[in-house]
């Protein structure tokens, strides 16, 4: 069983965030599971790329082949029919062969691919929405949301560039050194090797200087995108303040920041690939002029000497690429690093060790608060000793001025953060000893804050209980008191509700939001400010419903208007995290004190 309050600290879960990323070579363990998962997939690709460099460096073998053969007298039957016919098809066929192998090395490894980028995307994906409501409280969700497209799309670049273009073409200079090594004099061998250390080392060398200036662009590039999503987002806002043309200069700011860090990029770019081209020229002069020479010696075919060119033309053309590659792997690892570490990044809310399911019987659960202490961050304490309980099937409301704590009885009951100091229970079974998922299902809230999917009113009502019946959302929404509004909209239950529902009034919203949740019917329910966004004769028949659905239930209403919880079997008044008052509404009002106050002044105010 965890102890209490060893909920992880603030303080450690930023250090997460700021966590120096892992090495290349972490990344790629990270990786290499996902992929040996295809592992008879992997191995055929590989045998396709040997057979494809095998058919590759086969070409300027035969094309020497052929160059010789053309020495023949012209006119005889041999230069008219083996020449043409039996060399000049068999070149065909070589180079026919490195497509087809190529081509065949895509086909069987594409599911690997594809299928290593689904499996980790879908566990990102799964593991943002187990992570702590703080982390999602601090998140930009602009930038995230880019980094996750970043990384999938490097997972496809790594292994493409890695396996495919770094892993073969070493492939082929292996074979091409053998063959210059074994026709020739050890000099072809050394001159090639020695011009690809050169080229990698440098190449390497002024990647790493200008992956900086990339990183630059992407951060400015993540900071644009997620300026630009949270304006969108906020779109009202910003019509309300007449803030247009800030939010043009803080994109365009933006904007400038990466067109300059982009600059640096290409600036840097068009030195690398010229001092490449250098390096290629000076090993294809050396080697030619090498050739040349064993040809004037007579050393040397013709033939030999359009061999030595073909090969190294066909080994310089990839590897004219290698700065690209090794950026684009570099780049890769980075994006593929930041996804990983939205994965690593620790729950602060975890199942304990050998958790349970929350166990119920037919009656109501009863719900009780002990000496609850808790804080969002140390030197903020929100709750001081919260001790009460809400028998089966009661109903106990929580009043309060803002701030007073009252939201945050909700997020500790659903778990949203862990309680410091005491426990809450259900049925006597302490929540953090079961699991997050039974103790959800078994509690349903009514948000103060209503976001909804930009999806249909159907869709939105449904996902209190996903797989319901047209019927069963129709009568939630009856209950919710919205069906008729829904029914005389032209697309009636279709009809979509736009981005966080923002084509329905603050009122509708909170109504779609009440019938999802008797959609859920779960035992206890969290009304937290539910008819807050309603008209008073919409609140009253609200109330009405609500007070049906709760027959029968456990439920916590937490409320700013005291006029919705008069009917509460009992009524906490809390102040600075503390319950400062308890009883019916009539003993409270009779009490005189500080519930007295409020009622008076919202009468007063209401009047």
């Amino acid at each position: 069983m965890r102890p209490h309050g060893d909920s992880p600290h603030p303080s450690s879960m930023a250090a997460q965030a700021t966590a120096a990323p892992r090495s290349d070579r972490a990344t790629l363990a990270r990786l290499l599971p996902y992929l040996l998962h295809y592992r008879w997939r992997v191995l055929a690709a590989l045998v396709f790329v040997l057979l494809a460099k095998l058919a590759n460096v086969g070409v300027p073998l035969l094309l020497k082949r052929i160059v010789d053969a053309m020495a023949l007298a012209p006119g005889t039957a041999a230069a008219l029919v083996v020449v043409p016919v039996s060399l000049l098809a068999a070149y065909g066929l070589l180079r026919l062969s490195t497509s087809v192998f190529t081509e065949l090395r895509e086909l069987v490894f594409a599911k690997a691919t594809q299928g290593a980028a689904r499996r980790i995307a879908l566990q990102t994906f799964e593991h943002l929405h187990a992570l702590s409501l703080r982390f999602h409280l601090e998140r930009q969700t602009g930038g995230m949301t880019r980094d996750i497209e970043r990384g999938v799309r490097g997972i496809e670049s790594l292994i493409s560039f890695t396996l495919f273009n770094i892993g073969a073409t070493l492939i082929e200079v292996f074979l091409v050194l053998a063959v210059l090594g074994g026709k020739f004099d050890a000099w072809f061998a050394w001159i090639t090797l020695g011009a690809l250390a050169l080229y990698i080392l440098f190449t390497v060398l002024l990647t790493e200087w200008r992956t900086r200036f990339r990183r630059e662009a992407n951060a400015f590039d993540s900071a644009a995108h997620t300026k630009a999503v949270d304006s969108l987002l906020n779109y009202e806002t910003v019509k309300y303040f007449n803030n247009e043309a800030f939010e043009v200069d803080r994109y365009d700011e933006s904007l400038e920041r990466l067109r300059r860090a982009r600059l640096k990029s290409q600036t840097s770019l068009s030195l690398l690939n010229t001092g490449q081209q250098l390096i290629i020229a000076t090993a294809l002069v050396a080697m030619l002029w090498r050739a040349a020479q064993g040809v004037a010696d007579g050393r040397m075919t013709l033939g030999d000497l359009v061999m030595v060119n073909a090969f190294m033309i066909q080994l310089y053309i990839p590897l004219n690429f290698l700065g690209v590659i090794y950026r684009e792997i570099k780049q890769s690892l980075t994006d593929l690093d930041k996804m990983f570490t939205l994965m690593d990044r620790e729950r602060e809310v975890r199942d304990a060790p050998g958790a349970q399911p929350l166990v119920l019987g037919d009656a109501p659960p009863s719900l009780r608060f002990e000496n609850v202490h808790f804080a969002y961050e140390p030197a903020r304490p929100i709750l001081h000793g919260i001790d009460f309980e809400i028998p089966s099937g009661r109903t106990v409301a929580v009043v309060g001025p803002s701030g007073s704590g009252k939201s945050t009885l909700a997020r500790l009951l659903f778990r949203f953060y862990d309680v410091q100091q005491g426990r809450i229970a259900l049925d006597g079974q302490d929540i953090r000893e079961v699991t997050q998922d039974s103790l959800r299902r078994a509690v349903g809230a009514v948000p103060q804050d209503t976001v909804l999917f930009n999806e249909t009113i159907a869709y939105n009502i449904a996902y209190g209980r996903p797989g319901a019946s047209h019927d069963e959302v129709e009568a939630a929404a009856r209950a919710a008191r919205i069906h008729d509004f829904i029914a005389g909209l032209p697309a009636g239950y279709a009809a979509q509700v736009g981005e966080r529902g923002l084509k329905l009034s603050g009122g509708e919203k909170q109504r779609v939001a009440i019938a999802r949740t008797l959609l859920k019917n779960p035992p206890i329910l969290v009304f937290d400010e539910a008819t807050s966004a309603l008209d008073t004769a919409n609140e009253r028949a609200i109330q009405a419903e609500l007070r049906s659905a709760a027959q029968g239930k456990t439920v916590l209403v937490i409320a700013h208007r005291l006029s919705t919880v008069v009917d509460a079997h009992e009524i906490l008044v809390m102040d600075s995290g503390r319950i400062v008052e308890r009883g019916t509404h009539a003993q409270l009002l009779a009490r005189g004190a500080r519930y007295a106050d409020m009622w008076r002044q919202q009468a007063h105010e209401s009047a």
